[in-house]
């Protein structure tokens, strides 16, 4: 931070191609008001988007773990639905579905709903047979079985993909609102980067980074909450 502030001050990269620390504080400052407004929207959009790719995903995995023949045909075309830019997708989401909150929703569902789906099917998949063989010998119901060993076997793969989901689900939405939008961090980088104030665009770049530390945060503390013997092996 310092070197930076000292490369600009010196005037060795132009200011109005790259404002000091300094000045993106004072942006931040001068526009947190309206900051504030617009990182309300992104962020309802990526917690309601990455609610509902928890969900989405979730119901893949069960499926894909239960039924062999869900698995094998799903498991490439979930994989195949990744390379697929997001770029690319998110005009056609504006087209359909208009520029209201919904194509910035869908958009993080199908850029979240990977890692949960991946790392859900992997814990499933890793659980040691052995665990399932002695639930069985003690007449458990395949329900018991999901609950009480393959659920606590796969949370901590879960709690990874989440963290990557978390990450997506802000991008994803200012993706979504660059190309259309009332409200939000993507339409206010739009609007400030039209009228060249690259010290707003670096103020809201940190914004951005920060609300994804935050829900990474968020789901860092759940996983401490929903997983308490962690913290009993840690002891």
């Amino acid at each position: 931070m310092l070197a930076w502030q000292l490369v600009v001050a010196a005037g060795i990269v132009p200011n109005f191609l790259l404002p000091s620390p300094t000045q993106v504080v004072a942006a931040l400052a001068s526009d947190a008001a309206l900051l504030a407004d617009h990182a309300a929207t992104t962020l309802a959009e990526s917690v309601f988007g990455l609610l509902i790719g928890c969900a989405v995903g979730f119901a893949f995995a069960v499926l894909m773990d239960r039924f062999e023949i869900v698995y094998l045909a799903f498991s490439p075309l979930i994989t195949v639905s990744q390379t697929v830019p997001t770029v690319a997708i998110a005009p056609l989401l504006v087209l359909w579905l208009g520029y209201g909150l919904a194509p910035k929703v869908v958009l993080v569902v199908l850029t979240t709903f990977f890692p949960i789906t991946v790392s859900l099917v992997s814990g499933f998949r890793s659980v040691d047979p052995d665990l399932i063989d002695l639930m069985r010998t003690m007449n458990a119901t395949p329900a018991q079985v999901f609950w009480q060993v393959k659920i606590p076997a796969a949370a901590e793969q879960f709690f990874s993909g989440l963290k990557i989901s978390a990450t997506y689900a802000i991008v994803g939405a200012v993706i979504a609102e660059w190309l259309g939008g009332f409200s939000g961090l993507g339409v206010y980088m739009t609007r400030v980067r039209k009228s060249f104030a690259y010290d707003r665009m670096f103020a809201v770049i940190a914004l951005i980074s920060a609300l994804s530390l935050a829900l990474m945060g968020a789901v860092s503390a759940i996983q401490r909450i929903c997983m308490p013997w962690k913290r009993a092996e840690r002891k």
